[in-house]
C-alpha cells in the first residue's frame, strides 16, 4: 500500500498579511518619542526605587512604576509594530485607549510621586556631611524628580492623544 499523498497548505488569503512591519511614522511622531521617554523615566524610576531600602508605602511606588512600564511598552511595541487592530475590543478605538491609559497612569503617578516626596521629607535627617550609616535620601530624591517627570510626560501624551482624537484622526502618524 503506498502512503497518502501529502496534504498542501491551503493558499494564503487575499487581504491577509502574516508579516510583521514596523511603523516608522510612529517613531518620529510626538507621541511616539513620548512614549520612549515615559519608558526610559519610569525605568529610572522603578530601578531607583528597588534599588534603595525600602519600606511601607513606596512599595504602592514601586508597583505602579512597574505597572504601567510594563503597560507602556506593550502600547508603545503594539502601535509600533501596527498591531493594534488585533486587540480585542481596544483595537478599534485605540487612540482613546491610549488617552485613558495616559489619564490613569498620570493619576497613579501623582500618588506615586507624592509618596516620594513624603518618603524623602521624612529622610532629610541623614543628609548630613558627616552622617555614616546608610540612607535612602538621595535615592528617593531621584525616584521623586523621575515621578514628576513621568507624570508630565503622561499628562502630555494625554493632551495630545486628546487633541488628536478631537480632530477626527484615528492614528498617530
Amino acid at each position: 500500500m503506498r502512503p497518502p499523498p501529502p496534504r498542501q497548505p491551503p493558499p494564503p488569503a487575499a487581504g491577509t498579511r502574516s508579516s510583521v512591519s514596523l511603523q516608522r511614522s510612529f517613531l518620529r511622531s510626538p507621541l511616539g518619542i513620548l512614549r520612549l521617554l515615559q519608558l526610559l523615566a519610569g525605568a529610572a524610576f522603578w530601578i531607583t526605587i528597588a534599588s534603595s531600602k525600602y519600606q511601607g508605602p513606596v512599595h504602592f511606588a514601586l508597583f505602579v512604576s512597574v505597572f504601567f512600564w510594563l503597560l507602556t511598552a506593550g502600547l508603545y511595541f503594539t502601535t509600533l509594530l501596527g498591531k493594534h487592530e488585533l486587540v480585542p475590543l481596544l483595537g478599534s478605538r485605540w487612540l482613546l485607549t491610549n488617552v485613558v491609559h495616559d489619564l490613569l497612569a498620570a493619576g497613579l503617578y501623582v500618588a506615586a510621586s507624592g509618596i516620594m516626596i513624603d518618603q524623602t521629607l521624612k529622610h532629610t535627617y541623614c543628609n548630613l556631611e558627616h552622617y555614616l550609616l546608610p540612607c535612602a535620601f538621595n535615592a528617593f530624591l531621584t525616584a521623586s524628580v523621575c515621578g514628576c517627570f513621568c507624570l508630565s510626560l503622561y499628562l502630555l501624551s494625554a493632551f495630545y492623544s486628546s487633541c488628536r482624537s478631537c480632530r477626527g484622526h484615528q492614528d498617530f502618524a
